[in-house]
């Protein structure tokens, strides 16, 4: 009883794990991580970025940290404070320190060089970087804090202090942005990208946790993620689709999931959507066809540019004429170029290594189902009986064949009735003549014993069969000797 009881506990907790690691947010989470990995996440990142930070206050003594944001944020390996500066108490700022991730193929001076030159980045859908720079091993940014918070917040009804799971996790209330609002965030958002792409500068980690709200106007963030190599917030979406190998295709998708939330309110469930509910507009639909369907991830993303040609965004008038800047040096942009044709091609071999597994998982299913199973027996049944039947048939052709030799052999001899059965020539000669008979009859007549009869073959004895062959062939009637026969056959009586 104890035993089934376990096992059917162990049941139970594999079947909770399933749909906690099915649910995108809580998969994510460091403590279930820790739960089913501790080993691999047994650091505290929280105290090695206090490190960092602190050695960054040595050399730049006019910031201050007011509090730490606590699990603001989704990444386990990067951290937020509260920052102000010294001389300007009521301004607030946040620091985010992250850790270096598995993209990250620019080299250490490019890498540097290149975090610094976002400070110097303007555009009107870009946030401001206040600070930035970067080691061999992390990197720490300064922005301002805005108490309004991001898209996600706006979506959410949530307070950008409070912690991921609890803003993000379980809403109370579910609801999706006004048509207008859809409109003039998304063509924000898709001009910004055309920009970035343009100028070959890498992104791939659009969510609307990423997006700054700044009254009217959506603001883009991290730009910094793609130049340290962390990994995108779907990539455990887009890496199952081989369509999507490049980081343009990326942004595409993650505008796709975007967008979806600020018509409903929500992510979707699964990634390729087969139909969606009622939007405030046709148009609306369109664009997430386009993108999130099965028809899309088969054939690809559509690009940014043509994106903005559909009738959702065409006729959108942007008010922020703001010009544009971001000045990177032709040697950096050889360095970029370089590291977004590695993280592409990481991407790549990945997606392969799924499909890969996907492929085997469905056929060890398939051959592990019952119907398979029954299917495999009625074919070993069949083939048993096919064997045996014809192993009989190979086993009735042999000794049919044996007994047709040997008859033949035996009849040869009998053919002759002025010859009795011919011993073999080396007995002949070595067999004395018999001696006289006893008074008494005896039980056998002297030609038995005297010339012995040769004993049927049997089917399986070639040796014999040949041997007596051979000596039939080589009978000679001269070397019989002449004998005189006495015969006791007839009864006498006395």
């Amino acid at each position: 009883m104890e035993r089934e009881f376990i096992a059917e506990r162990q049941k139970g907790l594999q079947a909770y794990l399933d749909v906690i690691t099915t649910h995108h947010i809580l998969s994510n989470c460091e403590l279930v991580k820790k739960f089913l990995d501790p080993n691999s996440y047994s650091v505290n990142y929280t105290e090695i970025a206090l490190q960092h930070v602190s050695m960054f206050f040595r050399s730049e003594p006019k910031w201050e940290v007011v509090e730490p944001l606590k699990d603001i944020g989704w990444r386990i390996r990067k951290k937020y404070f509260l920052m102000k500066i010294k001389n300007q108490p009521k301004e607030r700022l946040m620091l985010s320190w992250a850790d270096l991730g598995p993209d990250k193929y620019l080299s250490d001076k490019d890498l540097q060089y290149a975090v610094k030159l976002l400070s110097s980045c303007s555009h009107p859908y870009i946030y401001k970087i206040t600070f930035a720079t970067a080691n061999e091993s992390s990197a720490l940014v300064i922005r301002p804090f805005s108490e309004k918070g991001t898209l996600k917040d706006l979506i959410y009804k949530a307070k950008p202090k409070d912690p991921y799971l609890k803003k993000y996790c379980n809403p109370k209330k579910i609801q999706g942005l006004e048509l207008q609002q859809i409109k003039t965030y998304g063509r924000q958002i898709l001009e910004v990208l055309k920009f970035l792409h343009e100028k070959g500068f890498p992104y791939g980690h659009l969510h609307s946790a990423n997006v700054m709200l700044d009254g009217d106007t959506c603001k883009l963030l991290d730009l910094e993620n793609s130049l340290l190599g962390l990994p995108s917030f779907y990539r455990s979406y887009f890496s199952q689709f081989r369509k999507i190998n490049t980081l343009e295709a990326v942004d595409v998708h993650c505008f796709g999931h975007l967008l979806y939330e600020m018509t409903y309110g929500r992510p979707p469930d699964t990634i390729p959507v087969d139909s969606f509910p009622p939007a405030p507009s046709v148009f609306v639909v369109s664009v997430l066809e386009s993108i999130l369907t099965c028809e899309a991830m088969k054939n690809g993303m559509p690009t940014v540019s043509r994106l903005l040609q559909m009738p959702l965004f065409s006729d959108v008038l942007l008010t922020n004429l703001e010009k544009p800047q971001l000045k990177i040096p032709t040697k950096l942009k050889e360095a970029l170029k370089t590291s977004k044709e590695c993280i592409e091609k990481r991407l790549t071999e990945e997606q392969k290594l799924i499909h890969q597994h996907r492929r085997l998982t469905r056929a060890q299913s398939h051959h592990g189902s019952e119907e398979e199973k029954k299917k495999r027996k009625i074919l070993a049944r069949k083939k048993s009986k096919r064997s045996a039947y014809e192993s009989g048939e190979e086993h009735s052709a042999k000794y049919s064949n044996s007994n047709n030799s040997a008859g033949s052999g035996a009849s040869s001899p009998l053919t002759s009735p002025s010859s009795p059965t011919p011993p073999s020539t080396a007995g002949a000669s070595s067999i004395p003549p018999a001696p006289p008979p006893p008074p008494l009859p005896p039980a056998a007549p002297p030609p038995t014993t005297e010339v012995p009869t040769q004993p049927s073959p049997q089917p399986d004895v070639s040796a014999s069969r040949g041997a007596l062959l051979s000596s039939i062939q080589n009978f000679q009637k001269g070397t019989l000797k002449k004998t005189q026969t006495c015969d006791y056959s007839a009864p006498r009586i006395s």
